[in-house]
């Protein structure tokens, strides 16, 4: 008995002993096991993302608050001391999967006057041209945080920091908003020929200086009333960049002797710059907004129209003005507008006193949006009686325009602000364009109806007005393949089997053409197209009072209605009944006219074509 209970505690004890080795081998194996799955995990590699030139809004506890691309973002910082002074810097930001482990701070910064940009430099009055570095960031930090472009700095002032990087510009800082009292306007060449100048001569009707030089070694010299100063790329005067003639009192004016305008020879108040560039030499006439009033108005509207006509195209002018001080349109001379109908025509007839009061009675006054913001204050020449809106021009800032509406400028309108929908159905634009409304401001104006007759359609033309327009924008000018429209090169054709209105925009302007050819069928976008396209530079126009006018490259406006005359199936000629001068969108002016004779006041005129647009003081109410 003992040998059994011997032999079965034995045996327990070896189960045991088996069930222990067992744990344990299962234990080391699983030990290995991890061991050798830690050996195969791949070692973690830290994601390092490094950005440039961003701002830093706020330090909050332990987060970074930064502005990048146009978005505010929060990141950790919680294991790295932050430099004094971090908030509301530019700075390069090292993050390390997700978090703050490296800042920079950029605080070397200049301040001056911008005198002009592009792409690769800013010239800045005092230190010449810097040039930008190629991840530059701009931001405008006054009121809502923006990014913005070279374009956007408020030329001709100094209210922008620029914070500096081994000698380039990285970044800029629009830092303030002050209501701005000087343009400063592109002078083309004689007759408009052209943006710049092979040479020019100047002198002024008042003792005046010349200033040149480089900016560490400004030179003058002075001259006294009608000394001609002649001025090329060569000049030894072209030290630097850039030359100023300057009158010595406020009331003086610049002559240019070899600038053709209407007026003669021009002259201009404030002072010139001439600035060198490789094409030849840009002139820019630095003047008081205001100054520069008393030029465009009378250029812009006949200074024998009535006073409250003359007021609200003051108004206007001033406020188109404005809208593009706020974003120059020729950075690279450091020039906000030029003085040709791209923008205001200026300066071609010669300061009257009635425009020059108007100016006067209405200083400082802007239209603004119910945004607050200075509006699109555009404007044209005559109506047909009814207007259109900026959505013709296709462009995606026209969209957000919608105090531009289109209606009736009459004083009885059946449609009212109704006709921007119901003129664009086909009869009853014809209805209305081949009619007269004797309510309408304008039914006595020359250009209130007119007609173009093309007796012998020249398809060589319209194919090359085509590709022309095709290549300004392809976007514009389709081509049909199958049952779609899709951009497409212009092929060349013979022959034009049809062409129509094949959709009206606002107020009933044509706002697509088809055109079927022998070999493919365009649609022709935009009233602007349109009117390049209909138009054969040779026939003319026949206005209500039966005079005739020439159109060389442009029809008086989109608002007509077309009929064609064929032979053998094909367009052989083609005739336009339509009215109004001009692209349609905003204010008339010869509407203004005709309600400013029956009795509106200029803010009355400004209401009714800038709908629910105020008028305010830029630069505050003048005292008493």
């Amino acid at each position: 008995m003992q040998i059994k209970a011997l032999i079965c505690v034995l045996g327990i004890l070896l189960i045991l002993i088996l069930i222990v080795g067992n744990i344990i081998f299962t234990l080391i194996h699983s030990l290995e096991q991890k061991e050798e799955e830690k050996k195969q995990e791949p070692e973690h590699i830290p994601v390092i993302e490094v950005i440039h030139n961003v701002w830093i809004m706020e330090t909050k506890g332990e987060e970074l608050l930064i502005f990048r691309n146009g978005e505010e973002e929060k990141y950790p910082y919680g294991e790295i001391q932050l430099p004094e002074n971090a908030r509301e810097q530019l700075a390069d930001i090292v993050l390390t999967d997700g978090a703050v482990t490296e800042i920079s701070l950029k605080t070397d910064k200049i301040n001056g006057r911008v005198l002009s940009a592009d792409n690769s430099f800013v010239e800045i009055e005092g230190y010449g041209k810097i040039p930008l570095a190629e991840d530059y960031r701009g931001y405008r930090i006054y009121n809502t945080l923006t990014m913005c472009s070279v374009g956007d700095l408020p030329f001709g002032y100094s209210f922008t920091d620029f914070v500096l990087e081994k000698g380039k510009i990285c970044g800029f800082l629009i830092a303030k908003e002050e209501a701005m009292e000087y343009i400063r306007v592109l002078i083309k060449a004689g007759d408009y020929s052209g943006l710049l100048h092979q040479e020019v001569v100047l002198t002024a009707d008042t003792d005046f200086i010349v200033e040149y030089g480089s900016f560490d070694g400004i030179k003058q010299e002075e001259h006294s009333a009608g000394t001609e100063i002649r001025i090329s790329p060569d000049s030894a005067y072209f030290e630097g960049d850039r030359i100023s003639l300057i009158p010595k009192v406020l009331t003086g004016k610049v002559l240019l002797k070899n600038v053709n305008r209407s007026q003669g020879v021009p002259g201009y108040r404030g002072h010139i710059e001439l600035v060198k560039t490789a094409e030849g030499i840009a002139v820019v006439n630095q003047v008081l907004l205001e100054e520069y009033l008393y030029c465009v108005v009378p250029s812009e509207m006949p200074s024998s129209y009535p006073e409250e006509a003359l007021k609200a195209q003051a108004v206007c002018a001033r406020t188109y003005a404005y809208v593009r001080m706020l974003k120059a349109g020729y950075p690279m001379y450091g020039a906000h507008v030029d003085d040709s109908t791209s923008y205001q025509v200026y300066n071609n007839i010669t300061e009257q006193e009635r425009t020059t009061t108007a100016v006067k009675e209405t200083y400082g006054q802007l239209l603004y949006t119910a945004q607050g913001v200075p509006a699109e204050t555009y404007y044209y020449s005559t109506s047909c009686g009814v207007g259109s809106d900026a959505k013709i021009w296709k462009t995606e800032a026209a969209k957000a325009i919608d105090y531009l509406t289109a209606r009736e400028i009459t004083q009885n309108g059946e449609y009212g602000l109704e006709a921007g929908e119901a003129f664009k159905d086909e009869e009853t634009f014809a209805e209305f364009i081949t009619g007269k409304n004797s309510a309408d401001f304008e039914v006595s104006e020359s250009w209130y109806r007119w007609n173009y007759k093309v007796k012998k359609l020249d398809a060589e033309h319209i194919y090359e007005v085509l590709k022309q327009r095709y290549q300004a924008n392809n976007k514009l000018v389709l081509t049909l393949k199958g049952e779609e429209f899709v951009s497409g090169d212009i092929k060349q054709f013979s022959k034009i089997k049809d062409i129509y209105v094949s959709k009206r925009g606002s107020g009933g302007i044509a706002d697509e053409l088809t055109i079927v050819t022998d070999k493919n069928t365009y649609k022709v976008i935009s009233e602007y197209n349109i009117r390049c396209v209909l138009c054969d530079g040779k026939s003319k126009v026949v206005r209500q009072d039966g005079s005739e006018v020439s159109a060389s490259t442009l029809l008086p406006s989109a608002f007509f209605v077309l009929s064609t005359s064929k032979e053998k199936k094909n367009v052989v000629g083609y005739t336009l009944c339509g009215g109004g001068f001009g692209h349609g969108v905003g204010m008339s002016q010869n509407g203004a006219k005709g309600m400013a004779q029956c009795g509106y006041t200029s803010e009355d005129i400004l209401r009714f074509f800038y709908e629910a647009c105020s008028i305010r003081n830029v630069y505050g109410e003048p005292s008493a």
